[in-house]
């Protein structure tokens, strides 16, 4: 209290009244200054972290300036002694309570305003540069979380300041939560598996996956609930997270992308086998060389695999660049082949069956 104001009550009242419009002029320069260094940094450099930190704070601290001067005028009228004032010391200084509460609520929305900023600041300059895709995925989500979890805690801090025990609502809490995740299990277990196979880096756009008995297709995003694939039909298809991870999963572009083509036929048993080996390797070799969708240095291999009902049944195998090169190696190999052995004279037979008959008997008729 200064001393022109103590001895007229009058002057007291005015001072009182007097500074919280200071106060809302100086947290206006405040923010105008704050404003002008923003633009200016802005200009200086697009991605300025500094500019982005000032543009978030310049608002709460315009708010506490305005705060602090409602403060001081209530220092100032209970400094008064006036009696018709006596009610502002009642009980303790709940003024002075309050002054904390706010004090502390807007020290959360500060909080919530910067760690918000750095986070988009973070996704929107730096995520993008980064080897891993987890940053992209993970901090959307925890800066939708983030002011739940601030607020939160700022609610709790003015709930103990005002004398209020936040210990029977933290365990009322605890229960209620523990209510909650069993009614949202099958969300949380998307949610937790989602955030498993972000983390681990196991799926990645574009991948190539087939599920054990289910669809197969390439991956245009793993989210929190579902992982989207598309598949060869050009259909677009949500996997809940849960059933993807407790699957059998074949990634085929997990570590290399190359992919083994295996092609399986069968030739006469009048055939050449020597003969056909050569000439099937001759045109494994070709399409090799010819395809950019090939692995051209890998060797084609024919292995004779079984005796089969109409022909001796044989591989080849060669390797597609990725799982949609794959496609179109198999295509010309197969046609390739055919085209081949028919010049040949290789024959490929169909299913047959051998029908043995008994002998005719003297009399011309057919034996039984």
């Amino acid at each position: 209290m200064p001393e022109f104001a103590i001895p007229s009550v009058a002057v007291g009242l005015l001072y009182a009244f007097a500074l919280p419009l200071a106060m809302c002029v100086v947290a206006g320069l405040v923010h105008l200054a704050l404003s002008a260094v923003v633009r200016s940094l802005r200009r200086l450099r697009e991605d300025s972290l500094t500019a982005e930190l000032l543009d978030a704070a310049k608002r709460p601290l315009a708010l506490f300036f305005i705060v602090l001067g409602l403060m001081l005028a209530y220092f100032v009228l209970i400094g008064l002694h006036y009696e018709s004032l006596d009610f502002l010391e009642h009980d303790g200084g709940w003024g002075f309570r309050v002054w904390l509460v706010i004090v502390t609520l807007l020290a959360s929305y500060t909080a919530s305003r910067i760690l918000q900023t750095l986070m988009t600041w973070y996704v929107s300059k730096i995520a993008d540069r980064t080897a891993t895709g987890m940053d992209d995925k993970l901090l959307p989500l925890i800066r939708h979380v983030t002011p739940v979890v601030v607020y939160s805690i700022g609610v709790l801090m003015a709930l103990e300041i005002v004398g209020i025990s936040i210990t029977p609502l933290i365990a009322g809490l605890g229960i209620g939560g523990i209510a909650v995740a069993l009614a949202l299990q099958p969300t949380l277990s998307n949610l937790f598996s989602g955030t498993y196979m972000i983390t681990e880096g196991d799926l990645n756009e574009d991948d190539f996956i087939e599920m054990d008995g289910g669809p197969a297709g390439f991956v245009v995003d793993v989210g929190w609930r579902s992982t989207k694939i598309r598949d060869r039909f050009n259909n677009l298809i949500l996997i809940p997270n849960s059933k993807l991870s407790e699957s059998v999963m074949t990634n085929y572009n997990s570590q290399s992308q190359v992919v083994s083509v295996v092609v399986e036929c069968g030739v006469s048993y009048e055939s050449d086998l020597a003969e056909v080996e050569r000439i099937a390797l001759e045109v494994a070799n070709g399409v090799m060389e010819d395809l950019d969708e090939a692995q051209d240095d890998f060797e084609p291999v024919l292995r004779f695999t079984a005796f089969g009902e109409s022909n001796i049944d044989f591989i080849v195998i060669l390797q597609a660049e990725d799982r949609l090169a794959s496609f179109v190696v198999k295509h010309e190999l197969i046609k390739r082949l055919h085209g081949r052995f028919g010049m040949e004279r290789i024959e490929i037979n169909y299913p047959v069956r051998k029908l043995v008959t008994p002998p005719p008997a003297e009399d011309g008729t057919l034996g039984e």
